[in-house]
């Protein structure tokens, strides 16, 4: 399944490929997924087109078959002809169950909102950003990702839900492979925390810590409640509220307000993000290039890290001492320590 995360994350990621084959939209994508799943065994090409067509559109077989041609290649679906000659069976892989609707974990509402029109517009602007810099999101819709997320109630929900998808994958990882850390905690408020998905995980799986969600108060407006979670809505660039430890994304301004919200000798900040290993081999190490280009084109100035650039980022915002752990995800936990 991690190998399989690796494979669905560089076609997330590198939809590029995807949009230039002109393979298969992203909605087609993940419906043929649940399509075969739902039958709970391999399935052919008509009963696949037989569930997508409606009373006023049919589906091209032809077509269908040709971009299934793709996605068998790139493992997303195995192909398989039955020994009686008949017609083609298509069969899920590692990396299609993770697109999967009703399954969690799952990145089907990723795919979908790096798809979205809007997310696709600062690719179409790559050379003008190469040539005069800036941002290349900014310069394509003249404001940030977050403010066209707050102001579009229908690209909110689709964003939201992109992040809750990946935060329950990411924060499953996290649970798995930092219990000991976790164990240790008081209380955590979690820093750009959307929707309350991650803490509310923690209140479940370690219910003696005080959860805290911390975003803007246009997400925290949205977000639902949670048993064990308490919702903050404010700026993370103003002020952090006070607590033991702190989850969160990175920005030296952030570390330093992090800084001045924990205690001298107990507190630490526990930040879940990518350490990228530029001559590494691993499953996702390939995947990182992909997602800091996704990065420089749809954020603020986000990047993916080397640790010799987290040290120096970590040092700026008041923490002199680190320790990395790796997880079975893109990112790692890195524990940040004023002292």
């Amino acid at each position: 399944m991690l190998k399989g995360q690796g494979e669905i994350l560089q076609i997330i990621f590198g939809f590029a490929e995807i949009m230039a084959s002109n393979s298969s939209c992203p909605i087609l994508f993940t419906l043929i997924a649940d399509i075969v799943h739902s039958h709970n065994s391999m399935v052919s090409l008509t009963q696949i087109a037989s569930e997508i067509e409606s009373p006023t559109n049919r589906v091209d077989l032809n077509s269908l078959a040709r971009i299934m041609k793709l996605l068998v290649r790139r493992k997303i679906f195995t192909a398989q002809t039955p020994s009686n000659g008949g017609e083609m069976l298509y069969g899920l892989t590692n990396s299609s169950r993770w697109l999967l609707h009703g399954s969690k974990p799952s990145f089907a509402p990723l795919l979908l909102m790096e798809s979205y029109p809007w997310m696709l517009t600062p690719w179409q602007i790559l050379s003008q950003w190469v040539k005069e810099g800036g941002l290349p999101f900014e310069k394509a819709h003249r404001c940030g990702l977050w403010d066209l997320a707050s102001a579009n109630p229908e690209f909110n929900d689709v964003f939201n839900d992109a992040m809750t998808g990946y935060t329950n994958i990411v924060i499953e990882a996290v649970i798995g492979g930092y219990k000991d850390g976790l164990g240790r905690i008081g209380s955590m408020v979690d820093v750009g925390g959307g929707t309350g998905w991650a803490m509310a995980r923690v209140a479940k799986n370690f219910p003696h810590i005080k959860c805290v969600n911390f975003d803007l108060p246009h997400v925290i407006a949205t977000a639902p409640a949670h048993e064990g979670v308490h919702h903050i809505g404010g700026d993370m660039f103003d002020v952090i509220p006070k607590d033991q430890a702190i989850f969160m994304k990175d920005c030296v301004k952030i570390l330093k307000n992090c800084r001045e919200a924990i205690p001298e000798k107990i507190g630490k900040v526990i930040i879940v993000d990518a350490v990228f290993w530029p001559d590494g081999d691993g499953l996702l190490d390939d995947t990182n290039l992909a997602r800091d280009l996704v990065m420089l084109a749809q954020t603020s100035g986000g990047k993916e890290r080397t640790e010799e650039e987290w040290k120096k980022v970590l040092e700026e915002g008041g923490f002199p001492r680190y320790n990395i752990i790796q997880i079975p995800t893109l990112q790692s936990i890195i524990e940040a320590f004023p002292n």
